[in-house]
């Protein structure tokens, strides 16, 4: 969504995404990335796009709010499409009072508009996350409309029972287990058509737990 050049690049080449990110904020070659540089900066990627502050990744990091401006500050100088992305979503939420998923999917966000502060702060995080995770939960629909169907078509006797955030548990029966790993991997992976590959991890178990 954000064109991004370099997340793209890691995407299509199957790379490990926070490692490429914390290579980029640490100016570490990518194959001398620590553990801990690398749990950084997943913590950057994934609050970049709730909005988070130099207070609350500090807090969260256990690091100076000093340094969590500093972690905040290279990165959006290196991933530039993801901080043009940022300033041009909240703009452009503010001249037309909503923001819209990939599929169109529409929220309103009038707290943009507020007297109060914190409130008009809130509406800039809605307006940044809303596409990205709005869009996450499209292509999960529609992944799950196409698994459904095939079920059916094939008159088989699983089914699905679960969803949550980006996983789909289906209970299977043992005869089918085989094709219906089939049917779940490739109904998500060509859910949509988009710049960087879907990936879907299928794993199987008799419980839940376990299935992790």
């Amino acid at each position: 969504m954000s064109e991004d050049k370099h997340m793209i690049e890691a995407f299509k080449n199957n790379q490990d995404i926070h490692k490429q990110a914390a290579a980029k904020v640490f100016k570490t070659p990518i194959d001398e990335v620590t553990k801990e540089q690398r749990s950084n900066a997943k913590a950057v990627n994934f609050g970049i796009v709730y909005g988070i502050s130099d207070f609350g990744l500090g807090e969260q990091l256990g690091i100076s709010r000093k340094l969590a401006k500093q972690y905040i500050e290279e990165y959006l100088a290196q991933y530039e499409g993801i901080k043009n992305f940022m300033e041009n979503i909240t703009e452009k939420a503010k001249e037309q009072g909503y923001v819209e998923t990939l599929f169109g999917r529409r929220r309103y966000i009038p707290e943009l508009s507020s007297n109060n502060y914190m409130v008009r702060e809130f509406g800039k995080r809605a307006a940044m996350n809303t596409p990205i995770q709005g869009t996450a939960a499209d292509i999960m629909k529609i992944a799950m409309i196409n698994v459904f169907k095939e079920l059916n078509e094939k008159k088989l006797n699983s089914k699905i029972v679960l969803q949550v955030h980006d996983e789909m548990m289906l209970e299977v029966d043992i005869k089918e287990v085989e094709e219906v790993k089939e049917i779940v991997k490739k109904s998500m992976e060509d859910a949509v058509n988009l710049k960087v590959p879907l990936i879907a991890e299928v794993s199987e178990a008799t419980n839940w737990y376990d299935c992790k």
